[in-house]
């Protein structure tokens, strides 16, 4: 299991991910709320097959990361990253939006070339 602290921005020549201040508040409190210890437990960000433009984000909870998975924290936050998605989401922000008609976590990624007509898949 590799950690990255949030001041060093990569390990080696792997781009990091990054998370807003926003996006760590919420998954925290959400985390809490599933009575998951935030020392330990936390975000899974991944990449999965499907949608119309080939790739889609996946968010869940975890209780501790595997051995292989890239470990970041940010804001007192972890996230988990495995090997075969930190290349397609590697150097992305994760952030919260807070808007009238929706609200949600957003991966900014900058690998992304393509993103299908309703944002909810993409293309690297």
């Amino acid at each position: 299991m590799s950690t990255e602290p949030a001041d060093t921005g990569s390990e080696g020549n792997d781009p990091a991910i990054e998370v807003t201040p926003d996006a760590a508040e919420e998954a925290l409190s959400l985390l809490e709320g599933e009575g998951l210890d935030t020392d330990i437990a936390g975000l899974r960000l991944f990449v999965q097959q499907g949608g119309c433009a080939g790739l889609s984000y996946g968010m869940r909870f975890d209780t501790e990361p595997e051995d292989d998975d890239l470990v970041v924290e940010h804001h007192g936050l972890r996230v988990f990253v495995d090997p075969a998605s930190k290349n397609y989401i590697g150097g992305s922000t994760l952030d919260y939006e807070h808007g009238l008609q929706a609200a949600g976590f957003e991966v900014e990624n900058p690998n992304v070339v393509s993103e299908c007509g309703c944002g909810e898949s993409f293309r690297t």
